[in-house]
């Protein structure tokens, strides 16, 4: 029994061996992880039964008398003759591995091979193996559909298991059943249900080293793409791309990193830094035919490079194009010292990440047009505004020129320096309260000559002269309140400006004590036009519109109205004005 149990112990050895070499086939590595696919089912079924008719023609004869023969390769062998071998141990391991198709398969494949080689005899040995992988791939099952494999002891038991239902077919059908088993039980039951634990942990090992190995890279590739996100998205200047460079450096194995537009170096980190100078025009040849063809280099040279400086210490490269649009906008360049640094990990890593920092430049150039095209549609809207204010004051003046020459003179010219100012800061979507209550007097003053005494207009400002809002903004919420609120009523009409502040908001209130806005219009009001006899609320629309476009919905227009009057409120982020700065700078 004890040179049974060392023959045995070599045979499976033999099959632990070529589960080490067939783990470290990244294919085969594939093919279990797509068990459910059945190309996949099937090259399995085709390396497992190969694995257990291995296992046959490695066994060890044992004569009617319990003599011992091991031959290198046993092809044939007596109808009297037994085999001991790892053959259950290949059909458990099959379905574990791939599941109760793939167990069966070789089972089969393995019981009919077993009694090929016994000359047609023993014909039970398919019916015995068949269980076997029929039962493990069951087993099997219940693991893989949770993404897992039986860890090394229950491996072992399922090993002893299965052995156990070989030696009870042996027990019963096989001729010298009793003395058989006597033999081979031990042997058998330990070394092939050791012989699955392992074969399961090797398996089970590589699998999971390689998930957690690739579960680090992609957390620091999603770590490092964070992080660079802000500068590549900014646009590729020196500033940015020296940031994005160290920090690339940070989260990989490269010496150097570099990063250029498609004529200049804006950033190199690592060594060769003393003549990879930002600025400066790209140097190396490696780096010109990147720009100049759009596809990815690689050196493993100095030669290859082409760094016409004689001390550059940089020996390997990959330098991958970045393209924003169809068109090569700069390079990612990743370098190495040691030639035998640059692996194939290491190229497809820089691939990945070229690919990343592209998409980051593209998205900063899409938000950069976006914002642009915004601006253009705000600024639309403002231009909306002047023209109405500036036709109400020509008429208003056009009209005092009959009665009061000096009068409608005055009001020109203050008309004339309101435009001028307003002509400056139409560059700028925010002015300060100083110059919006500066638009705000100039139509007031303009009002207030068509309609002496019919008005009055008072401001309460609690906050400083230079917080920003949008211009025009308390502007047309007092020309909306003088027009529309009061009705017929010539006298006593109130108007009031409130402005308060928060450490985070700046709230603008117009207040009126008119007649109120009617319940069917309020909820149109300042969101598309309003048909009436007095306007269309066009002012209100496109108020609306710039506070939205600039802030978001949370600065919308709020109304409020009773039959005592109106109030008209918004509230947007605090900005400030330094006290230096002026539209006239």
């Amino acid at each position: 029994m004890l040179t049974l149990f060392l023959l045995m112990m070599q045979r499976v050895g033999l099959i632990i061996i070529l589960a080490f070499v067939l783990v470290n086939v990244s294919y085969f590595r594939r093919l279990v992880k797509e068990h459910d696919n059945w190309t996949a089912t099937g090259i399995l079924i085709l390396i497992f039964a190969a694995f257990a008719v291995i296992s046959n023609l490695t066994g060890v004869e044992i004569t009617p008398h319990n003599n011992l023969i091991s031959s290198t390769w046993l092809t044939g062998l007596p109808a009297t003759d037994s085999i001991a071998n790892t053959r259950t141990l290949a059909i458990t391991v099959s379905g574990l591995v791939g599941g109760p198709v793939v167990g069966t398969a070789v089972g089969l494949v393995a019981g009919i091979h077993r009694v090929i080689q016994g000359n047609g005899s023993d014909l039970f040995y398919i019916a015995s193996s068949v269980i076997v992988g029929l039962l493990s791939g069951m087993i099997g099952r219940k693991y893989l559909d949770k993404n897992q494999y039986p860890g090394m002891a229950i491996a072992a038991l399922i090993g002893l298991g299965m052995e156990a239902v070989q030696m009870a077919f042996i027990f019963i059908f096989s001729t010298p059943g009793f003395e058989l088993v006597q033999l081979i039980f031990f042997p058998m039951m330990i070394l092939n249900s050791a012989g699955t634990a392992i074969f399961m942990s090797v398996i089970s090992a590589y699998i999971h080293q390689e998930e957690q190995l690739r579960a680090v890279q992609t957390h620091d590739v999603l770590e490092l793409a964070d992080r660079t996100l802000p500068f590549f998205s900014s646009g590729l200047s020196e500033t940015n791309a020296q940031q994005a460079a160290v920090i690339i450096r940070e989260y990989t194995n490269f010496d150097a990193i570099g990063i250029t537009d498609a004529s200049d170096v804006l950033a190199h980190v690592g060594p060769g830094s003393d003549h990879h100078i930002p600025e400066k025009e790209v140097m190396t040849d490696l780096s010109k035919r990147v720009i100049a063809t759009g596809q990815m280099r690689i050196a493993h040279s100095k030669a290859e490079i082409g760094c016409p400086h004689p001390g550059c210490p940089l020996a390997a490269a990959v330098v991958i194009p970045l393209i924003v649009q169809g068109h090569v906008v700069g390079t990612l360049k990743m370098y190495f010292t040691n030639p035998k640094d640059l692996t194939p990990v290491e190229e497809q890593l820089a691939t990945g990440l070229a690919s990343i920092f592209s998409s980051q430049l593209a998205l900063g150039m899409a938000e950069e047009q976006s914002k642009l095209v915004k601006d253009a549609e705000i600024k639309s809207l403002q231009a909306q505004v002047n023209p109405h204010f500036f036709f109400n004051a020509i008429n208003t003046i056009s009209a005092l020129m009959r009665t009061d020459a000096d009068k409608a003179r005055t009001l020109l010219l203050q008309l004339s320096t309101y435009f001028r100012t307003n002509l400056q800061g139409a560059r700028e979507t925010e002015i300060s309260l100083q110059q919006e209550r500066e638009h705000v007097n100039a139509y007031l003053s303009l009002e207030q000559t068509r309609f002496p005494d019919k008005y009055t207009v008072g401001f309460d400002v609690e906050t400083s002269e230079n917080v920003l809002l949008p211009p025009f903004t308390i502007q047309v919420l007092v020309e909306n309140a003088m027009r529309h609120a009061f009705g017929n009523r010539r006298h006593d009409n109130h108007v009031w400006v409130l402005v308060s502040e928060t450490k985070t908001h700046i709230q603008v209130a117009v207040k009126d004590d008119g007649l109120g806005i009617d319940e069917g219009v309020l909820p149109q009001l300042g969101k598309q036009v309003v048909a009436s006899a007095n306007g269309s609320g066009t002012a209100l629309e496109n108020l609306n519109a710039r506070l939205t476009g600039l802030y978001g919905q949370e600065s919308r227009l709020h109304f409020d109205t009773s039959a005592a009057g109106t109030t008209v409120s918004l509230l947007i982020p605090r900005k400030e004005r330094v006290q230096n700065e002026s539209l006239n700078r």
